[in-house]
Parts: C-alpha cells; sequence; structure tokens
C-alpha cells in the first residue's frame, strides 16, 4: 500500500460490539505506533462504499465474526496529533460507530492486522491507557452505548451519481 498524507478528513466506520454486558476489541497487529494496543473493529470506508457495508466487511475482516448493524451509536471525531509527527500530516477521521448483533461464532480467520479479539468489561476499558487503548474516545463510546445512546441506520443515507 502506498504511503498515505493526510491532508484532509477522512471516513472511517466501526463497531462497537457488545454481548454479555462486555465489549469485543481487537488487538492492533500492523507495524506502527499502535501496534499491540486494543481497538475496537474498525478501517478505512473505501471510495463510493456504503457505509453500512463497509462496517459487515471490517468486522468480518478483524473478528471473524459475521455482523449485522442495527443501528448507530454516533459519529465521533478524532483528531491524532499523537502520531502526526511519524506521518506526513495530521490524521483527522471521522468515525461511524455502528452497533448491531455478531454471528455466535467466528466463521473467519482474522486480517493479518489483528493479533487477537477479547471482550472486555466497560470498567476493564474505562481504566486502559494510551499504551494500552488505541484511541482514548473508545471510553466515551462505551459510556454512551451504556447510557443508551443509539440513532437509527436511516440516519445514512447512500448514494452513487452515475
Amino acid at each position: 500500500m502506498a504511503q498515505r498524507v493526510f491532508t484532509q478528513v477522512f471516513g472511517v466506520v466501526a463497531a462497537l460490539i457488545e454481548r454479555d454486558s462486555k465489549f469485543l476489541l481487537v488487538k492492533e497487529a500492523k507495524a506502527g505506533p499502535d501496534t499491540g494496543k486494543w481497538n475496537h473493529p474498525a478501517g478505512w470506508i473505501d471510495v463510493g462504499e456504503n457505509p453500512v457495508d463497509a462496517v459487515k466487511r471490517e468486522v468480518e475482516e478483524e473478528t471473524g465474526f459475521t455482523f449485522t448493524p442495527k443501528s448507530i451509536l454516533g459519529i465521533y471525531s478524532l483528531v491524532r496529533k499523537d502520531i502526526a509527527k511519524e506521518m506526513p500530516g495530521t490524521p483527522h477521521a471521522l468515525k461511524i460507530i455502528f452497533l448491531g448483533d455478531i454471528s455466535q461464532k467466528a466463521e473467519k480467520e482474522l486480517h493479518d492486522d489483528v493479533s487477537e479479539t477479547k471482550w472486555f468489561t466497560p470498567e476493564e476499558i474505562y481504566a486502559m491507557e494510551k499504551h494500552t487503548l488505541r484511541d482514548m474516545e473508545i471510553k466515551q463510546m462505551a459510556k454512551d452505548y451504556m447510557a443508551g445512546i443509539s440513532y437509527p441506520l436511516a440516519l445514512i443515507y447512500h448514494h452513487v451519481q452515475e
């Protein structure tokens, strides 16, 4: 993959997946500033891709589970000034966070940018620091989920103009 240069905001999809009062996180395996840190299943939206399809793809790649989006937790704006010195520009992601259901068992192998998955209680996530948790706003996402925040999928309108 070509080196990414961050000159404008980019779109990311992610899932906050809860089961039995625990959240599923993935451990970053890709070499870089976030290697070994826990993250929610997430990734870039491909150009032209419907965000709902993108989150299904990302969850499957990073967890092996089939994901069925049911609602949206929110849209989070994350500026990564902490890693800007390691790359051209400043990464600024607009992240659409989906809620939904996963299959009972992982059906596929993990993508090579994830080394493992693990379930965490909200309290375990709240206690994580920058050396353990990739993006600190995941703590806020867990709090928002626990507060019952949710928006309909109809919030997203995807259109490809021919």
